[in-house]
């Protein structure tokens, strides 16, 4: 009986131990494949589960499902800074976790607390916290200061690494443009926007490249703000492949309420194109409760945007009664009319942002952005423009600071498919 117990003893020790040879041997792979991946900063407002901070910086900790299994992006994040700690954070205990330090200051992010720049790239993101809004309702987050201390950084160590900035570049068309011209000024590789450009499309179509693209309606829904510049990224990602590339935007206009259905009876945009857009919609609410679009959308607002050559754009927020992103188009010159809808992955592990990382790593790599800044920096300004005008009762806004040129070589292709995604 006693050898019997001193046998199980052995076996138990042999066990323990095998375990902590593994654990330690895969501990010292992880340690050095993360030595060999390009550093990165990670510099935001929040890191609670679900955040935007979790949900792109995450995937570099634990990989692109968000629960360590499957693979990871070839990039370790090195150190985190948060501007805020709100109930509920995870930085702290992921750091400990996961081995990587959070630091009390955007320099320190990026210089691991030495006199040099000690990262590969930076990612950016402020979407999430406890900060004020402006006139315009526009929430402010502290874009143009975080920016502005990794600016001075970069001046300080005399280069620059790769930028990502989640979503918009600013609240406001200032503060947009003065980190702009700051990166431009410090030869920054700084890219930006949201994740509907790069997600799933049903069907999966694009405008066709130089083509003359005579108007674009599209529908939306959410704050007009956060959900607002997700629709107007969905947008230009579509129109910014027209002849003669991007040329600027001349005037913008935001209306509320009833004057939304004064200006759809008024053929103010095309009504083909709108119900091309109500076409792609997984559900039509109102249909499911027997009302008309009409009743079913307490506070509808339409955006009004006119381009310097001459397109013309519609968005249609219609809270209520949609809870999807589409859009349609017409060639000038056609009269056939495409139309598709932008799908997002409404449950973890909220694969749309996958890909934003993956664009990330390819600039991280290739030291260019995959898609354009400018991109973003129109659609902030616009995004600026719009609210204006609602705050200004509707009036016609013309914008000749959003003389926006460019052209972008970037080419959508559809992602493969996640399990969960609703068709």
């Amino acid at each position: 009986m006693r050898i019997y117990s001193l046998r199980c003893f052995l076996l138990v020790v042999m066990l323990v131990f095998s375990t902590f040879r593994c654990d330690a041997q895969q501990s010292k792979r992880d340690s050095t494949n993360a030595a060999s991946r390009p550093r990165i900063a990670g510099i935001t407002t929040v890191f609670r589960k679900n955040s935007h901070a979790e949900v792109i910086i995450g995937r570099l900790i634990r990989g692109y499902s968000l629960d360590d299994e499957g693979s990871h992006p070839a990039l370790a994040l090195t150190s985190l800074f948060t501007d805020q700690l709100p109930k509920g954070d995870l930085g702290r205990e992921w750091s400990t976790q996961y081995g990587f330090p959070i630091v009390n200051s955007v320099n320190k992010a990026l210089t691991h607390g030495s006199k040099t720049l000690n990262v590969d790239g930076v990612l950016l993101v402020a979407e999430h916290g406890d900060y004020e809004r402006s006139a315009t309702g526009n929430k402010r987050f502290p874009k143009r200061r975080l920016f502005g201390e990794v600016a001075k950084t970069f001046e300080a160590a005399g280069r620059s690494v790769p930028v990502f900035s989640d979503k918009h570049l600013a609240d406001n068309w200032t503060d947009a443009k003065w980190i702009y011209d700051r990166a431009k000024e410090l030869n920054v590789p700084l890219m930006a926007g949201s994740s509907l450009p790069v997600l799933w499309r049903y069907p999966p179509v694009d405008t066709r490249r130089d083509s003359k693209i005579e108007e674009i309606v599209a529908v939306s829904y959410g704050s007009l703000d956060a959900y607002g510049f997700h629709a107007l990224e969905m947008v230009q990602c579509l129109v910014e492949r027209r002849a003669g590339g991007e040329t600027g935007v001349r005037s913008v206009r935001c209306l509320t309420g009833d004057e939304v259905w004064k200006a759809r009876a008024a053929g103010q945009f095309s009504e083909q194109l709108f119900q091309a857009t109500l076409d792609r919609l997984i559900q039509k609410r109102w249909e499911k409760r027997n009302k008309t679009l009409e009743e079913s959308v307490r506070e509808p607002v339409l955006w009004m945007i006119e381009y310097r050559d001459g397109l013309r754009a519609s968005v249609l927020i219609l809270n209520g009664a949609v809870a999807n992103w589409t859009a349609a188009w017409k060639y000038a010159g056609e009269n056939r009319i495409e139309s598709t809808r932008f799908q997002v992955q409404e449950e973890r592990p909220y694969s749309h942002f996958t890909y934003l990382v993956k664009g990330f790593e390819k600039m991280v790599e290739t030291g260019k952005p995959t898609w354009p800044v400018e991109r973003t920096l129109l659609t902030s300004g616009v995004l600026d423009a719009l609210l204006t005008s609602k705050l200004n009762g509707g009036e016609k806004l013309p914008t000749p600071w959003l003389d926006v040129r460019y052209t972008s070589d970037y080419e959508w292709k559809q992602p493969p498919e996640p399990a969960s995604t609703s068709q």
